[in-house]
């Protein structure tokens, strides 16, 4: 195929070697298939950001450090060369969090560097050589639901563990090959520790994969894993190693109203994003 403008740079300075498809184009990359020597790896090329649609990507880059306070001092004042700073933080954190996550044991594509706005990384395949399909193209029995739910919400925990919270999970985040879940698309990943709202998304991230686990083994719906590893995270008693079980007690005290109804308004809100999802997905795929 004919070589797109943002990666003809990587060819001369012989990075990647071919550009052999593209594989998908969704709102925030342009994901393509290419050769590096022997290898089919993926380059993956982020859109501007005023090309993007990436909603509410305050929340996501709150708590997010830069070191250099020349450059943190330009992103606040959002200038032009604060807004290529920026630009430069929001890939970079993708790189950064796949590097961390595979050292806590989450399988994820193995990165192999960052050059002006492309990751090049590597393309999960099954053991045929073709691309890895979407969780959100794979049919399972209720047996094949429970063990994959599980090893995602370990996955999950072992994310919070390493002081990340994906903060977009879905089944449009998950490909599936022989060995089982891979998670994918991180650039929105939050710190848990610095974002006030970790939480909340830890709490979405696990529904979506328990709703989604849930068409085909139901009792997973009513699993309470977000809770679990939250109370344990916050305790200081979340590791690697902690066997989660899925069982949540309430606190005892009276109920917060507000808070309640706060977090009905919420889940609404998240349905409706949710669906916006599938919704955008199946544009991509015409």
């Amino acid at each position: 195929m004919k070589t797109p403008k943002r990666l003809q740079p990587l060819i001369a300075d012989g990075i990647i070697d071919e550009v052999l498809s593209q594989l998908m184009s969704g709102k925030e990359a342009t994901v393509y298939s290419v050769r590096v020597g022997d290898e089919i790896r993926c380059a993956k090329v982020y859109k501007d950001a005023a090309k993007r649609s990436f909603k509410k990507a305050a929340q996501y880059q709150e708590g997010r450090k830069v070191r250099n306070s020349r450059r943190a001092r330009a992103m606040e004042k959002g200038s032009k060369f604060g807004r290529a700073q920026q630009e430069e933080v929001w890939q970079n954190a993708e790189v950064d969090a796949l590097y961390k996550l595979a050292a806590a044991g989450v399988r994820v594509p193995e990165p192999y560097g960052c050059f002006d706005g492309v990751l090049v990384m590597e393309l999960i395949r099954d053991d045929e050589g073709d691309v890895a399909p979407r969780l959100n193209d794979v049919m399972m029995d209720a047996e094949q639901a429970r063990e994959d739910h599980f090893i995602v919400m370990h996955y999950i925990a072992r994310m919070l563990c390493s002081g990340i919270v994906h903060g977009d999970l879905s089944e449009f985040n998950v490909l599936v090959d022989d060995y089982g879940p891979v998670i994918i698309d991180l650039p929105q990943a939050v710190d848990a520790a610095a974002n006030n709202n970790a939480k909340a998304m830890l709490d979405r991230d696990v529904r979506n994969m328990s709703l989604y686990y849930g068409q085909f083994a139901p009792e997973l719906k009513n699993s309470r894993y977000a809770d679990e590893m939250w109370d344990l995270f916050e305790d200081g008693k979340l590791t690697l190693d902690t066997e989660l079980t899925g069982l949540f007690e309430d606190p005892t005290e009276e109920a917060d109203v507000d808070s309640v109804l706060e977090e009905i308004k919420a889940a609404f809100a998240e349905e409706q994003e949710r669906l916006e999802r599938i919704k955008d997905a199946e544009a991509d795929e015409a």
